[in-house]
Formats: structure tokens, C-alpha cells, sequence
């Protein structure tokens, strides 16, 4: 819980009790999290075994181009910082602020599923792509850009929920008191998500 005294020669002082704290459910996180990077680095290295040793398509040219990927990337970027504002304006107890940029985190992930969305029917309906099937090259190729990107689309979709039930409970008034900690273990939740996309879309879409 953040309070506040005024300094008689300065500002409004914030003193937040909760920095530096380890909640049980921040570690909790953190050990999911650890786990869970596990996971995406076996894909990402058996992408990169399958792209030395079989005769791979240039990535740029049979998903399209990447500029609507890099708007993908973008808007998660800006979802995670919408996080950060979010998680700063509990602590200084300012419930519309607070409201507002979780709604705005919500509406980037959500927009991110969509023009995912978007871009699987493109794939599979003008560039010759299934999950078992490419008609440009190596199935491979197909199987494991379906597999990553889907991979990572599942969390984005755990966390738009995730971030939803936070809403409502921040709407109901939970965090109205400036205690942040549950807000912070979805927010790590949040960056890991960005992070890992920030990866998948260097190696999967650009080099």
C-alpha cells in the first residue's frame, strides 16, 4: 500500500510499503514464468535447427511482408506500458486513471488477436499454408510458425482474461486502497508476453 505525506519544503512524498517485496504470488510468477521461457526457447531452437538444415523460405516473403506483424509488435509494446500506467496510477489511488489504461491494456491484446487472426486466414487462404502444408516450400516451415506464433497467441489470450478479471475487480473498488501486489503479478505476467513476442518476431519474421 503506497501513503503519502507532504513535504513542507517540496512535493507530495510518496512511501511505498510494497517496493522491493516479494509476495508469495510474485514468486509464484516468477517460477511460471521461469518454466515457461523454457518452453518457448525449445521452440525457438528447434526453429533454428530446422532453418540450418533444410532448405528454408526467405520468412519475409512467404508470410507476406512484415508490416502488419511489426503493428502487432507495436501494439503490444504500447500494451505493456499502458501496464506500467496502470499499476502507477493504483498506487497513487487514482481509480479513473487506473481503469482507463487497464481498458487500453485489454484493447491491445485483444487487437493483437485480431490481426492475428487476420493474418492465419490470409496465410491458409492465399499463400498456401496449413499446418502440415506449404505450397512454396517445406512443410516444416508452416508447422513451425503455426506452432510459435500459436503458442505465444494462447498466452496473449490467457492474459487479455487474466487482465479482464483485474478490471472488474478494479471496478468493483479491490484496489481503490492502493494495494498494487495483484495488479504487478499480472503485469509480469504482461511484459513476459511482449518480451517473448519481441523475440518470436526477430527470429521468425525478420532474420
Amino acid at each position: 500500500m503506497s501513503h503519502a505525506h507532504t513535504d513542507h519544503h517540496g512535493p507530495v512524498v510518496y512511501q511505498d510499503e510494497q517496493f522491493g517485496s516479494a509476495s508469495p504470488g510474485k514468486i509464484g510468477m516468477w517460477i511460471f514464468l521461469v518454466t515457461d521461457a523454457m518452453s518457448f526457447s525449445g521452440f525457438l531452437i528447434a526453429y533454428a535447427v530446422l532453418r540450418a538444415t533444410k532448405d528454408w523460405p526467405n520468412p519475409s516473403q512467404a508470410l507476406g511482408g512484415v508490416g502488419l506483424s511489426g503493428f502487432m509488435t507495436f501494439l503490444l509494446i504500447c500494451s505493456s506500458v499502458s501496464m506500467v500506467l496502470t499499476i502507477d496510477a493504483c498506487k497513487r489511488k487514482n481509480r479513473k486513471a487506473m481503469l482507463n489504461w487497464l481498458l487500453f491494456t485489454i484493447f491491445g491484446g485483444a487487437s493483437f488477436l485480431g490481426i492475428q487472426a487476420y493474418e492465419y486466414t490470409h496465410l491458409i487462404g492465399h499463400m498456401g499454408m496449413s499446418f502440415n502444408s506449404y505450397a512454396h516450400g517445406t512443410p516444416l516451415f508452416a508447422s513451425t510458425f503455426f506452432s510459435i506464433t500459436g503458442f505465444h497467441g494462447l498466452h496473449v489470450l490467457s492474459g487479455v482474461i487474466y487482465l479482464i478479471v483485474m478490471y472488474v475487480m478494479a471496478h468493483r473498488g479491490d484496489f481503490d486502497n492502493g494495494d498494487y501486489n495483484m495488479l504487478e503479478i499480472v503485469g509480469l505476467f504482461w511484459h513476459f508476453v511482449d518480451l517473448v513476442w519481441i523475440l518470436v518476431f526477430t527470429f521468425v519474421y525478420l532474420l
